[in-house]
């Protein structure tokens, strides 16, 4: 089993309130789930009108599916509208065979 899981950090330059942010942010998590069957949720700054933070958990079979699927993802968040991708942290699980 390989697994990681990866957290981008996003600025919303166009949102004057948490709804517009909502707005913006949704549609990602959403796309994430539906395209990429993956686990992802806004995870941080529900607060701030302009930043926010999605978390991805992925699990694969491979190493090599698992990159793949952590690069599709991640020109998925860094192409959406709207948002502009800051930083994003990838953190694996070492799993003892």
């Amino acid at each position: 089993m390989h697994a990681a899981a990866v957290s981008f950090d996003l600025h919303v330059p166009e949102s004057r309130s948490l709804k517009a942010k909502r707005a913006a942010v949704k549609p990602i998590v959403e796309g994430l789930r539906r395209r990429f069957h993956v686990s992802a949720a806004e995870t941080d700054r529900h607060d701030q009108w302009q930043r926010a933070e999605i978390a991805v958990a992925v699990v694969a079979g491979s190493h090599r599916h698992l990159e793949e699927v952590l690069d599709s993802v991640e020109r998925f968040v860094a192409n959406a509208p709207d948002v502009e991708l800051l930083d994003a942290t990838t953190a694996y699980l070492e799993v003892d065979t």
